[in-house]
């Protein structure tokens, strides 16, 4: 049988899952963190439709949207027994209508057990606006404050290995957060699509009652980091991560080096500097780019630029509740641990 669940019964469901029946380009807007597309209308099979609905009317939209599928069905239910052969599946589309109604509706024909979410994906954002738009989060943040390239990625990363609850916006945003930020990664997701991701692991981090996070401005790129969550990260316990120069050079270059179109890269996002630096200095460190002195620019970039921007120490301070030597990062990120799993939050 198929039943129609809200979101805050779906969201619970961690064993169930959860299946987008949109189409691909509306899956690739934003989606339900964790879903699968396995659309019921491809992209032009949903723009027919919807040119028919416009032009001709409900009815003619729905004949012509049957007449599209119909010769796929038995596929598609194969689809889902692949999926989960016993059920239980949570299925949703735009807004809980006629393309979840259906596909649930035959599932359940075939013997498969379903939810739909009722609302769909509207309900879901509406779920999502809602967690984002409190006075303030339940959780405590853990802030890792330093200068670039002292390794507060890799610290997240190890964190998040030995258990501990992490927001890693960078990672969420496929942006480093500098001015070589996307040189490397694929396309940032959707606003949308990010704020989906921070509420799923803010509510990962609710048994808990903390996130560790590092300190980030308004934006990632392209994208807003909700105000909420800025209010936390200012509000947060600050710890510093701090490394000698040689060793956060050394950090960067490991990520730029060796790509084939690394120096092109590097050097086409260098010239987005001319404003701060200058024509000359910047077609400087282009030229030694060009032959290859990493090591020469991302030690001047942070130097001359980047350091005077944040205003971090590059050493221990009192300002802050715990200071981290990130030259060996395993053992940085157990200092961490150690500090965190005696805080009465832990």
């Amino acid at each position: 049988m198929n039943r129609i669940i809200d979101i805050n019964e779906a969201v619970k469901m961690s064993e169930a899952i959860i299946v987008d029946v949109r189409s691909e380009g509306e899956f690739a807007e934003a989606t339900i963190p964790g879903a699968i597309n396995l659309p019921l209308l491809d992209n032009m099979q949903r723009a027919l439709v919807g040119i028919a609905y416009k032009e001709q009317g409900s009815d003619a939209a729905r004949r012509l949207g049957l007449d599209l599928v119909a010769p796929g069905l038995g596929r598609y239910v194969e689809s889902f027994r692949r999926l989960a052969p016993g059920g239980g599946i949570i299925l949703f589309c735009w807004r809980g209508g006629l393309r979840s109604k259906f596909v649930a509706e035959l599932l359940d024909t075939m013997g498969l057990d379903t939810y739909r979410l009722k609302g769909g994906f509207k309900s879901y954002r509406r779920f999502v606006n809602d967690y984002l738009g409190r006075d303030a989060l339940p959780q405590q943040s853990i802030v890792l404050h330093g200068l670039t390239g002292v390794g507060k990625t890799e610290v997240l990363a190890e964190l998040k290995q030995a258990g501990m609850p992490v927001l890693d916006l960078e990672g969420m945003a496929r942006h480093r957060g500098s001015v070589y930020g996307k040189i490397g990664l694929p396309r940032s997701p959707s606003q949308k699509m990010f704020e989906a991701l921070i509420v799923q692991e803010l509510m990962n981090a609710e048994q808990t009652g903390f996130f560790v996070v590092e300190c980030e401005g308004r934006r990632l790129g392209k994208l807003l980091v909700p105000e909420i969550l800025l209010q936390a990260i200012k509000s947060g316990r600050p710890i510093l991560l701090y490394a000698e120069l040689e060793q956060r050079v050394r950090r960067i270059k490991d990520i730029y080096a060796g790509r084939e179109d690394g120096i092109q890269a590097l050097q086409e996002s260098t010239s987005y500097l001319t404003r701060y630096l200058g024509r000359k200095k910047v077609e400087e460190l282009n030229t030694l780019l060009a032959a290859e002195r990493l090591e020469d620019v991302f030690s001047y970039l942070l130097t001359n630029y980047y350091d005077p921007l944040y205003k971090y120490p590059a050493c221990p301070s009192r300002d802050y509740e715990l200071c981290v030597d990130t030259a060996d990062i395993r053992k940085a990120a157990r200092r961490i641990r150690e500090y965190i799993i005696k805080l009465p939050e832990y």
